[in-house]
């Protein structure tokens, strides 16, 4: 019934756009590269907080990092990198949710894992140098393809065609040993209706962290027709990523005195004495995606896009098990021969059963999606309609490869096998109208229709059998009132709801989130400076946020929390102090509270009442002073700092990441050469942490209870771990432009 309803709603919306009479203001202003990605963003005048970046942003900092990296100084968001300088995995948070709350897609294409939910941009090697620009949407947002955005979205257009041909390498050289280099390329158009454009990357490091080594190898290929009214766009960007771990952190201690180590790989004698660490303790993994998109304008008022998509994942991460850590540090039984469905080894009449052993967990997962919008605009009326449909299936297994004492394995057993299955259906219907020049009101509604299901066994080698269907309804609307040419004002009320992921499944019983966001705000643009004043209050039953821990494959844990809150502010501006000065602050201050919060501490269960949801730091303050003392050299120094927060939920002491504030320095320059075959020469330089600042942007916290130590008494310890960041560090780079 409610699909009915919905599909209903979006048959609705096209019959009164077909009522609209004809109007200048049209798609016809509009290139055909952003109708693309139309249905996922908002225009300037929405009452949606966000922020856009161009490729000419993006560019000053291009030098290797990931995309996560590039967003550091942007309102609310704190970034992190397990490495410690931003290649590898990295990660990011936007008013305290973390990746798995950020709906990202790619031309609209749903990029999120439809199982974790997570965001790995280390499976997007290199990518920031094919992307044309990209929106990050704070709050709920509006209606987009994929996960529920929970804390933001971030919408990533790639290349648009290029009327011009042009080639050109880019190379850079820097700290921990890292290297980039990169061809790109673009026919221009060819007959004035096809282009072709492609690039090569490779980026290897050696990591802040020790051994944190990444080879990151990609290519991105762009074939496209185009005319005044057509866009047909095949893109292909595939590539392969093998980072040795070093997600599992370090305790406070270490991360003082010896912050680089890093424990992964460990191995040791039957004393406990260590023995070096395993040299392949690497994830190794690969990523295919396959694009096609068809953008059609019909007259000046109307416009549609439909997209098709297939990826196809498939790799492992190696993991060395040693007998006496599994045996008399962790206590985990995963040592043992029978874990693995293998027997005892009889020798010389010992009967053996445990071993030291070399073990690979797989997935390989396919994922389909298929997209259509329509759209309708005149000088009252912009109205998009539109259906998604994806459907993923992923296999989940383990394997040993190697063990000490090899008992009856045969090569290429599995020890577990589990599969993974997701459909989601969605449609939405969304309407700007302007009332007149002063007034607009935006109406967006969205259902989200998922099943989810497992079968086999997980990781731990237990039957895994979920079998779940969510329904949500997802109503959005808001209001703009333009005072004068240069104010506007706005508000936007705004519900999410979003199910739990596959390894909250596998950690408890969890029940889906609902989100209520309401959004207020005052836009200030003049000649001279651009002002953004927001105000959010976002509500959430059910919330699943992170506990801090992390469980075997490195993955963070999370829980219901009840009901909880964010309320807070946001400020952002961007001042010309001169013609060549210029400054771009930011600050966001918030309170991030759970409400009567419960938590089991020695076998008694209490209410803790009101207390700091995790991650979710107070004060967040980036700013960015840039110079350009002539057209061709540019001169930024940015700073960020991020306060004090928790990494669990009960307030502990424990659990405190400390405030940290970091510097750096970018600098371009623009070489143009005459009578030369090479156009150009883009040098680049960056500074990370000029004041070689020790801190931690990340880490996790957990707890278990001690009923062994003292039989008959339960005691609740608590740990955590931390992720040290670089210290001064350098990234030097040169594109040669023919």
């Amino acid at each position: 019934m409610k699909k009915l309803l919905f599909i209903g709603t979006f048959a609705a919306s096209l019959v009164t756009a077909t009522a609209q009479e004809v109007a200048q203001d049209s798609t016809q202003v509009e290139s055909l590269d952003e109708v693309l990605v139309k249905a996922v963003r908002v225009n300037a005048s929405s009452p949606i907080t966000h922020t856009n970046l161009k490729k000419k942003d993006l560019e000053k900092r291009n030098l290797g990092q990931d995309i996560a990296t590039q967003l550091n100084f942007l309102p609310s968001v704190v970034t992190t990198s397990d490495a410690g300088a931003g290649i590898g995995y990295t990660g990011f948070r936007v008013r305290g949710t973390a990746n798995q709350g950020i709906n990202v897609t790619i031309n609209g294409i749903p990029y999120n894992d439809a199982e974790s939910a997570t965001t790995f941009f280390v499976n997007l090697q290199d990518f920031t140098s094919s992307v044309e620009n990209l929106q990050l949407q704070r709050g709920v947002g509006t209606s987009t393809n994929g996960s529920g955005a929970f804390g933001a979205s971030l919408n990533i257009l790639t290349d648009k065609v290029s009327e011009q041909s042009y080639a050109n390498t880019s190379h850079t050289i820097g700290s921990f040993n890292t290297r980039r280099h990169n061809v790109k390329f673009s026919t221009g158009l060819l007959n004035n209706h096809f282009e072709f454009s492609g690039r090569l990357s490779q980026i290897t490091s050696d990591g802040y962290i020790d051994r944190a080594s990444s080879d990151l190898k990609s290519y991105f290929l762009q074939g496209a027709y185009k005319d005044d009214n057509t866009l047909i766009k095949a893109i292909h960007f595939a590539g392969s990523e093998v980072t040795y771990q070093s997600w599992f952190g370090v305790d406070r201690e270490t991360a003082i005195n010896y912050p680089t180590f890093n424990p992964a790989g460990a191995r040791f004698d039957d004393n406990g004495n260590p023995e070096g660490f395993h040299n392949n303790q690497v994830d190794d993994y690969k990523q295919d995606h396959y694009q096609l998109h068809w953008t059609q304008r019909y007259n000046n008022n109307w416009s549609s896009n439909f997209s098709f998509n297939y990826t196809y994942g498939r790799g492992f991460f190696e993991e060395y098990i040693d007998d006496w850590f599994s045996q008399n540090v962790l206590f985990d039984g995963e040592s043992e021969l029978a874990f693995y469905g293998l027997s005892p080894v009889q020798i010389g009449g010992e009967t053996i059963t445990t071993s030291d052993l070399v073990r690979r967990r797989w997935l390989d997962n396919d994922f389909y999606v298929f997209s259509g919008n329509l759209n309708y605009k005149d000088d009252k009326f912009d109205i998009t309609s539109g259906l998604f449909y994806s459907t993923y299936e992923g296999d989940h297994f383990g394997q040993v490869i190697w063990s000490r004492f090899a008992s009856d394995s045969e090569l290429g057993d599995r020890y577990y096998f589990g599969v993974g299955k997701k459909n989601e259906f969605s449609t939405f219907a969304k309407a700007d109208y302007r009332l007149n020049n002063n007034w607009q009101f935006y109406l967006d509604l969205q259902g989200r229709f998922i099943d989810y299901s497992t079968t086999g066994q997980n990781s731990d080698v237990e039957d895994f059998i979920v079998d779940e269907t969510f329904s949500f309804f997802n109503p959005k609307f808001g209001v703009s009132y333009k005072i004068n040419q240069n104010n506007q004002l706005y508000a936007s009320f705004a519900r999410a709801h979003r199910e739990p992921n596959r390894t909250d499944f596998e950690n408890g019983n969890p029940r889906s989130e609902r989100l209520d966001d309401i959004e207020i705000g005052w836009r200030l643009t003049s000649e001279k400076i651009a002002l953004n004043i927001n105000g959010f209050y976002m509500d959430y039953e059910d919330q699943l946020v992170l506990t801090g821990a992390l469980d075997g494959s490195g993955a963070p844990i999370r829980a219901n929390s009840g009901s909880s809150y964010r309320l807070g502010i946001e400020v952002d501006a961007n001042v010309a102090l001169t013609t060549k000065l210029n400054i771009q602050p930011n600050i966001a201050l918030s309170t991030n509270k759970n409400r009567d919060f419960f938590f089991q501490r020695d076998g008694i269960l209490e209410n803790l009442g009101e207390t700091d949801i995790s991650f979710s730091p107070n004060v967040i303050i980036g700013n960015t002073i840039s110079y350009r003392p002539v057209k061709e050299l540019y001169l930024a120094f940015l700073s960020k700092y991020v306060g004090e927060q928790y990494m669990g939920n009960i307030d502990s002491e424990t659990s405190i990441l400390e405030s940290f504030f970091v510097n750096d320095f970018n600098a371009t320059y623009n070489w143009n050469i005459k009578d030369s075959f090479i156009d150009a020469i883009d040098f680049s330089l960056l500074v990370n942490n000029i004041f070689n600042e020790d801190y931690i942007s990340n880490g996790y916290f957990f707890t278990f209870d001690d009923d062994f130590s003292a039989p008959g008494t339960v005691t609740t310890i608590e740990g955590a771990g931390f992720y040290p960041q670089a210290t001064t560090n350098f990234l030097l780079g040169a594109t040669l432009k023919f």
